[in-house]
Protein backbone atom coordinates (compact mmCIF):
# COMPACT_ATOMS: atom_id res chain seq x y z
CA UNK A 1 0.00 0.00 0.00
CA UNK A 2 1.52 3.42 -0.95
CA UNK A 3 -0.70 4.99 1.47
CA UNK A 4 1.35 3.94 4.57
CA UNK A 5 3.94 6.11 3.29
CA UNK A 6 2.14 9.40 4.18
CA UNK A 7 3.07 8.64 7.69
CA UNK A 8 6.65 10.26 6.32
CA UNK A 9 5.32 13.23 6.24
CA UNK A 10 4.11 13.41 9.85
CA UNK A 11 5.72 16.29 12.30
CA UNK A 12 7.27 13.35 14.56
CA UNK A 13 10.39 11.70 14.98
CA UNK A 14 9.59 8.26 14.84
CA UNK A 15 6.34 6.41 13.45
CA UNK A 16 5.25 3.42 12.12
CA UNK A 17 2.16 1.90 11.21
CA UNK A 18 0.42 -1.20 9.62
CA UNK A 19 -3.00 -1.87 7.93
CA UNK A 20 -4.47 -5.03 8.68
CA UNK A 21 -6.74 -6.91 6.64
CA UNK A 22 -10.16 -8.71 7.99
CA UNK A 23 -8.38 -12.04 7.64
CA UNK A 24 -5.32 -11.27 9.57
CA UNK A 25 -2.73 -10.21 6.39
CA UNK A 26 -1.33 -7.50 6.61
CA UNK A 27 -2.28 -5.31 3.72
CA UNK A 28 0.62 -3.05 4.14
CA UNK A 29 3.07 -1.50 6.80
CA UNK A 30 5.86 1.20 6.97
CA UNK A 31 8.67 2.07 9.94
CA UNK A 32 9.64 0.36 12.08
CA UNK A 33 6.70 -2.15 13.06
CA UNK A 34 8.94 -3.58 15.68
CA UNK A 35 9.76 -0.68 17.67
CA UNK A 36 8.46 -0.51 21.26
CA UNK A 37 6.47 2.94 21.44
CA UNK A 38 4.21 4.02 24.78
CA UNK A 39 0.67 3.22 23.95
CA UNK A 40 -0.73 5.93 26.69
CA UNK A 41 -4.65 4.93 26.56
CA UNK A 42 -4.55 2.49 23.53
CA UNK A 43 -3.47 0.45 26.62
CA UNK A 44 -7.32 0.77 27.17
CA UNK A 45 -8.87 -1.67 24.72
CA UNK A 46 -6.24 -4.47 25.65
CA UNK A 47 -7.19 -3.97 29.31
CA UNK A 48 -10.97 -4.28 28.24
CA UNK A 49 -10.42 -7.31 26.06
CA UNK A 50 -8.56 -9.03 29.06
CA UNK A 51 -11.67 -8.14 31.09
CA UNK A 52 -13.50 -9.60 28.60
CA UNK A 53 -12.00 -12.91 28.56
CA UNK A 54 -12.13 -13.10 32.51
CA UNK A 55 -16.08 -12.07 32.10
CA UNK A 56 -16.07 -15.61 29.47
CA UNK A 57 -14.04 -17.70 32.09
CA UNK A 58 -16.19 -16.88 34.47
CA UNK A 59 -13.88 -14.50 36.89
CA UNK A 60 -16.66 -12.04 37.00
CA UNK A 61 -19.61 -10.87 35.16
CA UNK A 62 -20.50 -7.52 33.14
CA UNK A 63 -22.45 -6.83 35.99
CA UNK A 64 -20.46 -7.74 39.00
CA UNK A 65 -20.24 -4.86 41.16
CA UNK A 66 -17.29 -2.86 41.03
CA UNK A 67 -15.90 0.87 41.18
CA UNK A 68 -17.98 3.22 43.04
CA UNK A 69 -21.51 2.57 44.82
CA UNK A 70 -24.00 1.22 42.14
CA UNK A 71 -21.86 0.56 39.26
CA UNK A 72 -20.43 -2.94 37.62
CA UNK A 73 -17.62 -4.04 35.67
CA UNK A 74 -20.01 -2.77 32.75
CA UNK A 75 -20.41 0.57 33.88
CA UNK A 76 -16.67 1.09 34.49
CA UNK A 77 -15.76 -0.37 30.55
CA UNK A 78 -18.27 1.73 28.91
CA UNK A 79 -17.00 4.75 31.05
CA UNK A 80 -20.43 5.45 33.03
CA UNK A 81 -18.78 4.80 36.47
CA UNK A 82 -19.31 8.21 37.57
CA UNK A 83 -15.77 8.18 38.25
CA UNK A 84 -13.86 11.12 37.65
CA UNK A 85 -10.97 11.14 34.81
CA UNK A 86 -7.83 10.72 36.68
CA UNK A 87 -9.61 10.49 40.23
CA UNK A 88 -11.03 7.80 42.32
CA UNK A 89 -13.71 10.36 43.28
CA UNK A 90 -17.55 9.56 42.14
CA UNK A 91 -18.65 13.40 39.87
CA UNK A 92 -22.26 11.28 38.97
CA UNK A 93 -24.19 8.27 39.63
CA UNK A 94 -23.63 5.43 37.69
CA UNK A 95 -25.20 5.22 34.01
CA UNK A 96 -26.30 8.91 33.82
CA UNK A 97 -23.13 10.25 32.42
CA UNK A 98 -20.21 9.60 30.00
CA UNK A 99 -17.28 10.51 31.63
CA UNK A 100 -14.04 9.09 30.35
CA UNK A 101 -12.27 8.09 33.13
CA UNK A 102 -8.68 6.75 34.01
CA UNK A 103 -9.79 6.15 37.08
CA UNK A 104 -12.58 3.75 36.18
CA UNK A 105 -9.91 1.46 34.08
CA UNK A 106 -7.84 0.94 36.73
CA UNK A 107 -10.33 0.05 39.37
CA UNK A 108 -11.78 -2.50 36.40
CA UNK A 109 -8.48 -3.96 37.14
CA UNK A 110 -7.97 -3.77 40.77
CA UNK A 111 -11.96 -5.74 40.84
CA UNK A 112 -10.49 -8.32 38.08
CA UNK A 113 -7.64 -9.12 40.34
CA UNK A 114 -9.90 -9.64 43.04
CA UNK A 115 -11.60 -11.82 41.73
CA UNK A 116 -9.20 -13.88 39.61
CA UNK A 117 -6.87 -14.16 42.70
CA UNK A 118 -3.80 -12.89 39.73
CA UNK A 119 -2.35 -9.43 39.99
CA UNK A 120 -3.70 -7.88 36.56
CA UNK A 121 -0.62 -7.39 34.44
CA UNK A 122 -0.30 -10.92 34.77
CA UNK A 123 -3.87 -12.24 33.85
CA UNK A 124 -3.37 -10.25 30.71
CA UNK A 125 -0.55 -11.57 29.68
CA UNK A 126 -1.18 -14.90 30.45
CA UNK A 127 -4.81 -14.62 28.77
CA UNK A 128 -4.14 -12.04 25.73
CA UNK A 129 -0.58 -11.33 25.28
CA UNK A 130 0.98 -15.01 24.76
CA UNK A 131 -2.13 -16.57 22.89
CA UNK A 132 -2.03 -13.82 20.30
CA UNK A 133 2.30 -13.97 20.38
CA UNK A 134 2.18 -10.10 21.54
CA UNK A 135 5.85 -11.01 23.01
CA UNK A 136 7.21 -7.47 22.83
CA UNK A 137 3.86 -5.85 25.16
CA UNK A 138 3.77 -5.53 28.35
CA UNK A 139 1.99 -3.68 30.88
CA UNK A 140 4.20 -1.85 32.97
CA UNK A 141 1.79 0.98 34.62
CA UNK A 142 -1.50 2.15 34.97
CA UNK A 143 -3.71 -0.49 32.59
CA UNK A 144 -5.67 2.50 31.89
CA UNK A 145 -2.43 4.00 29.97
CA UNK A 146 0.71 2.18 30.81
CA UNK A 147 1.20 -0.33 27.93
CA UNK A 148 4.44 -0.40 25.65
CA UNK A 149 4.15 -2.32 22.32
CA UNK A 150 4.46 -2.20 18.56
CA UNK A 151 2.86 -2.20 15.65
CA UNK A 152 3.50 -5.88 14.50
CA UNK A 153 2.09 -7.10 18.12
CA UNK A 154 -1.00 -4.21 17.93
CA UNK A 155 -1.57 -6.05 14.15
CA UNK A 156 -1.83 -9.09 15.76
CA UNK A 157 -4.74 -7.70 18.30
CA UNK A 158 -5.99 -6.27 15.05
CA UNK A 159 -6.30 -9.00 13.44
CA UNK A 160 -8.08 -10.49 16.92
CA UNK A 161 -10.43 -7.72 16.63
CA UNK A 162 -12.00 -8.45 13.46
CA UNK A 163 -11.93 -12.55 13.53
CA UNK A 164 -11.77 -13.38 17.30
CA UNK A 165 -10.06 -16.43 18.65
CA UNK A 166 -10.11 -15.74 21.94
CA UNK A 167 -13.42 -14.72 22.46
CA UNK A 168 -17.18 -15.90 21.12
CA UNK A 169 -17.83 -13.27 17.85
CA UNK A 170 -20.86 -12.54 19.85
CA UNK A 171 -18.83 -10.99 22.54
CA UNK A 172 -16.55 -8.77 20.50
CA UNK A 173 -19.83 -7.63 18.40
CA UNK A 174 -21.43 -6.69 21.92
CA UNK A 175 -18.02 -4.80 23.09
CA UNK A 176 -17.98 -3.25 19.72
CA UNK A 177 -21.93 -1.76 19.47
CA UNK A 178 -23.11 0.69 21.80
CA UNK A 179 -23.23 0.79 25.49
CA UNK A 180 -25.64 2.99 27.08
CA UNK A 181 -26.80 4.59 23.90
CA UNK A 182 -27.88 8.22 24.26
CA UNK A 183 -25.39 10.09 26.92
CA UNK A 184 -23.22 12.73 26.22
CA UNK A 185 -19.70 13.41 27.12
CA UNK A 186 -16.44 14.79 26.05
CA UNK A 187 -14.52 13.18 23.91
CA UNK A 188 -10.77 13.78 24.94
CA UNK A 189 -9.07 16.21 22.74
CA UNK A 190 -12.20 16.51 20.47
CA UNK A 191 -14.44 18.57 22.95
CA UNK A 192 -18.14 17.63 24.08
CA UNK A 193 -20.25 14.77 21.75
CA UNK A 194 -23.76 14.62 21.87
CA UNK A 195 -24.05 11.60 21.98
CA UNK A 196 -20.93 10.28 22.80
CA UNK A 197 -21.09 7.02 22.01
CA UNK A 198 -18.95 3.83 23.37
CA UNK A 199 -18.82 0.54 23.68
CA UNK A 200 -16.92 -1.68 26.22
CA UNK A 201 -13.61 -0.49 25.98
CA UNK A 202 -13.94 0.65 22.60
CA UNK A 203 -14.85 3.83 21.13
CA UNK A 204 -17.47 4.30 18.74
CA UNK A 205 -17.13 6.42 15.82
CA UNK A 206 -20.85 7.07 14.90
CA UNK A 207 -21.16 10.64 13.65
CA UNK A 208 -19.23 12.02 15.95
CA UNK A 209 -18.06 15.37 14.43
CA UNK A 210 -14.65 16.41 14.86
CA UNK A 211 -13.26 12.91 15.24
CA UNK A 212 -9.52 11.19 15.22
CA UNK A 213 -10.55 8.58 12.10
CA UNK A 214 -11.78 9.79 8.72
CA UNK A 215 -14.68 11.87 7.00
CA UNK A 216 -15.37 8.27 5.07
CA UNK A 217 -14.96 5.88 8.21
CA UNK A 218 -18.13 4.14 8.67
CA UNK A 219 -20.26 4.88 11.71
CA UNK A 220 -19.68 1.11 12.74
CA UNK A 221 -15.47 1.92 13.08
CA UNK A 222 -14.45 1.28 16.62
CA UNK A 223 -10.85 1.71 18.08
CA UNK A 224 -9.14 4.37 20.58
CA UNK A 225 -6.19 6.93 20.52
CA UNK A 226 -3.74 7.62 22.50
CA UNK A 227 -2.05 11.07 24.50
CA UNK A 228 1.49 9.56 23.28
CA UNK A 229 -0.02 9.98 19.54
CA UNK A 230 -0.84 6.93 18.63
CA UNK A 231 -3.85 4.72 17.40
CA UNK A 232 -5.99 1.77 16.56
CA UNK A 233 -9.23 1.61 14.64
CA UNK A 234 -11.16 -0.93 13.12
CA UNK A 235 -13.67 -0.31 10.28
CA UNK A 236 -15.65 -3.44 9.66
CA UNK A 237 -17.66 -1.71 6.52
CA UNK A 238 -13.93 -1.58 5.33
CA UNK A 239 -13.07 -5.10 6.41
CA UNK A 240 -9.58 -3.82 8.08
CA UNK A 241 -7.89 -1.98 10.75
CA UNK A 242 -5.26 0.59 10.95
CA UNK A 243 -2.33 0.90 13.31
CA UNK A 244 -0.39 3.67 14.06
CA UNK A 245 2.07 4.37 16.72
CA UNK A 246 4.65 8.02 17.41
CA UNK A 247 6.58 9.46 19.76
CA UNK A 248 5.46 13.02 19.92
CA UNK A 249 2.57 13.64 22.46
CA UNK A 250 -1.30 14.04 21.04
CA UNK A 251 -1.84 17.46 19.73
CA UNK A 252 -3.33 19.95 16.71
CA UNK A 253 -0.69 18.01 14.92
CA UNK A 254 -2.57 14.74 15.08
CA UNK A 255 -5.68 15.97 14.44
CA UNK A 256 -4.63 17.48 11.51
CA UNK A 257 -2.96 14.42 10.11
CA UNK A 258 -4.52 11.53 11.26
CA UNK A 259 -8.15 11.59 9.23
CA UNK A 260 -6.70 12.53 5.94
CA UNK A 261 -4.18 9.61 6.64
CA UNK A 262 -7.22 7.57 7.18
CA UNK A 263 -8.99 7.99 4.49
CA UNK A 264 -6.13 7.30 2.29
CA UNK A 265 -5.59 4.30 3.46
CA UNK A 266 -9.70 3.77 3.02
CA UNK A 267 -9.36 4.86 -0.74
CA UNK A 268 -6.86 2.70 -1.56
CA UNK A 269 -8.47 -0.21 0.49
CA UNK A 270 -11.99 0.65 -1.80
CA UNK A 271 -9.69 1.02 -5.21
Amino acid sequence: MESVRLIDEWPVDNAATAVVAADGSVAGRHGDTARKFRLASVSKPLTAYAALIAVEEGVVELDTPAGPEGSTVRHLLAHTSGLAFDAHKAMAAPGTRRLYSNAGFEQLADALAEHSGIPFAQYQAEALFAPLGMASTALDGSPASGAVSTVDDLAAFAAELQAPKLLDPATVAEATDVVFPGLSGVLPGFGHQKPNDWGLGFEIRDHKSPHWTGAHSSPRTFGHFGQSGTFLWVDPDAGAACVALTDRAFGPWAAEVWPPYTDAVLAELGA
